[in-house]
């Protein structure tokens, strides 16, 4: 079993638990993600393995200290028939669960092993997508698969979709899919209580502006980690926020207001340090551009604040050839126009240019979609 703290039954007990209730016992072996199997550590911390202490089960880390640890050995699956993954995925290209899921389902598959996914809702739900393709020879664990930032899609029909892209032998890939999801529901409208899924996505909240202001783990500036509202603080020592939040507010994306903040982080970027900077209110989650008003606001930081704002230069989840803008971008666009100090124009010139890549992604995805996107 490949899950963490957020899988869990219609009646909130712990899979791994339920599944040792069961006639078949509890499984032979479990993986955990980044973050570990419970759900403890932080981003780019690794996970130790051991055994799960309710049940004695081994319990195999697939985040540790290297690039290599992040797929199963090849003798992971020794003894066992079948691997069940169960992970809660945000909706977003960065996040990592869908890269854990899926190379640890093609390397059970190449093992002869089954792999099973049991699917789970998009938090941010299935019908918008949004953001540029990434570039060939740009792919890592943040950008494994070539998708718009938000793509809209659940993690089966991601395994769905990349199945037919990769050529994987389907005979033992299962997606077990969800009954009474629709496109059009977020996570709202799911009906069920929000379960962090790592440490930093502690509401629903979160995933709504993650696709965005994860941009900001490339750059010197807090993304509000080490506070209460990760991902809705941003900024750093010395930092005029009412400045930025007036120049941010000027440029009216619908849904969102940026408001003047102060914060001080308790851990991770400028731990102890009293931060200026915004807070992101989203008043209207349908109409937001999550990932736009994460750009934006890496183009008024840039512009406003160049002596407070740079870009990260420590090696970024195991890649350190690349700038980790470029990782999370998908490529040095985005860095090359904000270094480069272009206009309004030139930024709205590529923000433009992602509606073509936004087509041909929804052309692509139609044939890997288990929920008709014309229901609701």
């Amino acid at each position: 079993l490949l899950a963490h703290g957020a899988a869990v039954t219609a009646e909130l007990e712990p899979l791994h638990l339920a599944l040792a209730r069961s006639p078949a016992g509890p499984p032979r072996r479990l993986f955990g993600p980044e973050h570990g199997y419970y759900g403890v550590e932080q981003d780019m911390v690794a996970s130790a393995g051991g055994r799960d202490p309710w049940t004695g089960v081994p319990l195999c880390s697939l985040y540790g200290d290297d690039e290599g640890s992040l797929r199963p050995s090849p003798d992971a699956f020794d003894g066992l028939d079948l691997l069940l993954v169960d992970l809660q995925d945000v909706g977003s290209r960065y996040y990592t669960y869908a890269a854990t899921a899926l190379w640890a389902a093609e390397a059970a598959l190449a093992a002869g092993v089954e792999a099973w996914i049991l699917d789970r809702p998009n938090p941010l739900g299935g019908r918008r997508v949004e953001g540029n393709l990434p570039l060939p020879g740009h792919e890592s664990f943040v950008g494994a698969f070539r998708l718009p930032v938000r793509h809209g899609l659940t993690l089966g029909e991601l395994a769905r979709l990349e199945a037919r892209r990769r050529g994987w032998d389907v005979a033992g890939l299962e997606v077990v899919a969800m009954e009474g999801w629709q496109r059009w529901m977020t996570w709202a409208d799911a009906g069920r209580p929000w379960l962090a899924p790592s440490p930093n996505m502690p509401t629903h909240g979160t995933a709504v502006v993650y696709p965005g202001m994860c941009l900001l783990e490339a750059t010197t500036v807090s993304e509000g980690r080490g506070t209460t509202r990760p991902f809705h603080l941003v900024g750093a020592p010395g930092i005029d926020g009412r400045r930025l939040a007036e120049d941010l507010n000027a440029r009216r994306l619908p849904g969102v207001r940026f408001l003047p903040a102060f914060f001080r982080p308790q851990f991770q970027k400028h731990a102890g340090a009293l931060c200026g900077g915004v807070e992101v209110v989203v008043t209207e989650p349908a109409a937001y551009p999550s990932y736009r008003a994460g750009v934006e606001l890496l183009a008024a930081l840039r512009r406003l604040e160049p002596e407070r704002f740079a870009w990260r230069s420590e090696p970024y989840e195991f890649v350190a050839d690349r700038p980790a803008i470029d990782l999370l971008s998908g490529g040095p666009t985005l860095r090359r126009i904000l270094d480069a100090g272009a206009d309004e124009t030139d930024l709205a010139a590529w923000v433009a240019g992602w509606r073509a890549d936004e087509e041909a992604f929804l052309d692509q995805r139609r044939a890997a979609l288990l929920y008709p996107e014309d229901a609701g």
